[in-house]
């Protein structure tokens, strides 16, 4: 097969390092060529491929707009990673603004999503509920040019260009495979701790959970906390009263947060949580896991979240190429193995 280039015999030789005619004999398949010479003109036209697309991003001036319904622990620790993953998209300048709120109803999201058809955006960041309005608000703004890429929580019924984020249900699963294996033959039920209903991200969640801890046939009771809106004085009440309805509870996995709140209830009980799974590596999560009230977190790289968010929506705007949304890798963290703030 003729090695495909959209480069000049002189160019590809002098980004190889060979000579023209070499080069020529590559391209052209013809015979007494080393394998491994063949492998430096390949290289040296990937690399020329590269340096193209750099070249296409100089000048280029991008602004994003980052939405956000999530309690603002989450907020910051993404704010802080993308802001930190900004200077690396040079040399493109991508400027962001940010729209976070703890609790928003529908019809204010919709809002916020609405403003950027007058305020102009060159693309949207959003995690948002999976509701028909905020569908319909995605693909009003698709359909004026402004792409959308959906973070954490998906809506997939939308014309949103891809989305950026773990595999929930797997997240889940594997949640519940820690839960289950750290308590081992002990008969105890386990409480699932909500933000809303209302995020895809959480309702995958709760069914890898909930599928796989049937899977173990463990028969393990699962007791559900939602509506907690993720806030450490909701989640409180709201542990205490499972707590107290229902002593053999010795488990928690937190999809929505409010750990904080969730570990003063069992210490206001006097009860013991022997395994506690939960979500992310925040400025809450931290100091829970090195006390060692947290057994362990499931964590994803922020920073390469929003790294492909941001390409995602350049290679929109034909800025860039080959980036793909594929799902976060999954990292199961426990005190030992806690990686450093970036």
């Amino acid at each position: 097969m003729v090695v495909t280039h959209r480069y000049k015999v002189s160019e590809i030789a002098q980004q190889a390092g060979l000579s023209r005619a070499t080069v020529d004999r590559v391209l052209h398949e013809r015979p007494g060529v080393r394998s491994a010479t063949r492998a430096e003109v390949q290289q040296a036209i990937s690399d020329l491929d590269k340096q193209r697309s750099q070249l296409r991003l100089n000048g280029r001036k991008f602004l994003f707009d980052v939405v956000m319904q999530t309690p603002a622990r989450f907020s910051a620790e993404f704010r802080a990673a993308l802001e930190a993953e900004l200077p690396m998209l040079s040399p493109a300048v991508v400027r962001c603004r940010f729209h976070f709120r703890e609790t928003e109803s529908v019809t204010e999201m919709v809002d916020t999503l609405g403003r950027f058809t007058a305020r102009g955006s060159h693309g949207v960041i959003v995690k948002a509920p999976d509701d028909p309005e905020v569908v319909e608000a995605v693909d009003r703004l698709v359909a004026l040019g402004i792409p959308v890429v959906t973070y954490v929580t998906d809506v997939p019924s939308s014309a949103r260009l891809g989305y950026v984020g773990i595999d929930n249900r797997a997240a889940g699963s594997t949640a519940a495979y820690l839960v289950d294996s750290w308590l081992g033959d002990a008969q105890s039920s386990v409480l699932i701790l909500l933000t809303s209903n209302i995020f895809r991200n959480e309702g995958e969640r709760e069914i890898g959970f909930r599928s796989t801890l049937r899977a173990l046939d463990s028969g393990r009771r699962v007791v559900e906390i939602s509506d907690s809106e993720g806030l450490d004085s909701t989640v409180e009440e709201r542990v205490s009263d499972a707590l107290a309805e229902y002593p053999d509870i010795e488990a928690v996995y937190s999809i929505g947060g409010g750990n904080t709140g969730a570990v003063r209830a069992f210490e206001r009980a006097g009860r013991r949580c022997r395994v506690f799974v939960a979500h992310d590596l925040d400025g809450d999560n931290r100091p829970l896991l090195r006390s060692g009230a947290l057994s362990a977190v499931l964590h994803h790289d922020l920073r390469a979240d929003a790294r492909t968010a941001c390409r995602l929506l350049m290679q929109a705007a034909g800025a860039v190429d080959g980036v793909a949304a594929e799902p976060s890798p999954i990292q199961i963290v426990t005190r030992f193995n806690t990686p450093a703030v970036r």
